[in-house]
């Protein structure tokens, strides 16, 4: 249940969101099957399996989005595309020009799509209500831009904003190194990166391995700025902060890990256990990381 990776972004202020408003917005965009002549489509499931399309504890929501895609590589595509000009060749007597290739590459694609393997993944949002946060459980810009996209198509008005901190991560980032202190409430861990400034993008990075503080001091003012960072929040929950204020890697530590267990007698009861300790959880700790940043602006 505990999302991976966050990409965070808030509910807009004016929002009056409704898990019975969202279910129908998410139904005009319910989840299909790739057709024969499609190589990637997206849409909405249910979190749950017997629940609505949006899962909702209190203030706390849950929506899945599915992106199934058909597996046609373009080398597959190419090698297809030689052979059909091959035999076009021999009948009319000479080589296909550019335009027959583009048109042998399409009849290709289109003959070989519906024999193509399809992939599916998924992709779980956090939405808090009460708190304003909307959390895509996504490592990359690609994936949560395909939430952002759908939701886009079925909400208006568009509620989601980005979220903007008085200090940039980066910065922040790079003062807690040089100062060899972390805000309140967290800890500094053993991964850390740090980039040159500079055009010749020069990067060291430290991986299982505590950062020397003079070290991490000389590269700072050799003009590097701290990327990413290793860090524990109130001995609860690892992470590591990117300078794009995404949050990676993220584990529930000992101390969760014990009432998570502890809390369930069955599948369904460990579903909303899990999923309340979560939003509880993260919730204070992006309040938490949003003050070490100097608040919202």
């Amino acid at each position: 249940m505990w999302f991976k990776n966050l990409k965070i972004y808030r509910l807009s202020p004016q929002h009056k969101l409704s898990a019975q408003y969202l279910d129908l917005a998410l139904s005009e965009a319910r989840f299909r099957v790739c057709g024969s002549q499609e190589s990637q489509i997206s849409g909405w499931i249910e979190p749950r399996e017997g629940f609505p399309l949006v899962y909702q504890q209190s203030s706390q929501m849950l929506i899945q989005l599915r992106t199934e895609r058909r597996l046609l590589p373009a080398s597959v595509i190419n090698q297809a595309a030689r052979e059909l000009a091959r035999l076009i060749e021999e009948n009319q007597g000479y080589r296909p020009g550019r335009k027959q290739m583009k048109e042998i590459k399409e009849r290709v694609t289109m003959e070989l799509l519906p024999k193509a393997f399809t992939v599916q993944r998924d992709t779980r949002v956090w939405i808090d209500t009460k708190n304003g946060w909307f959390v895509i459980d996504a490592s990359a810009a690609a994936q949560s831009d395909e939430v952002l996209g759908l939701l886009a198509k079925t909400l208006s008005p568009f509620l989601i904003v980005p979220l903007h901190v008085e200090m940039s991560p980066g910065a922040a980032m790079t003062q807690w190194l040089a100062e060899d202190e972390a805000p309140a409430c967290f800890t500094i861990d053993q991964d850390t990166q740090l980039q040159s400034t500079g055009e010749s993008r020069a990067s060291v990075r430290y991986q299982r391995q505590t950062v020397d503080v003079d070290e991490a001091r000389r590269h700072i003012q050799a003009g590097k700025q701290c990327t990413r960072l290793a860090m524990t929040w109130n001995d609860r929950v690892s992470f590591v902060l990117t300078e794009n204020l995404d949050i990676k890697r993220v584990v529930p530590l000992d101390a969760l890990k014990e009432r998570q267990d502890a809390q369930a007698a069955n599948e369904a009861e460990q579903f909303e256990a899990d999923f309340a300790l979560m939003s509880g959880e993260l919730a204070r700790l992006l309040d938490d990381l949003v003050a070490a940043l100097g608040g919202m602006r």
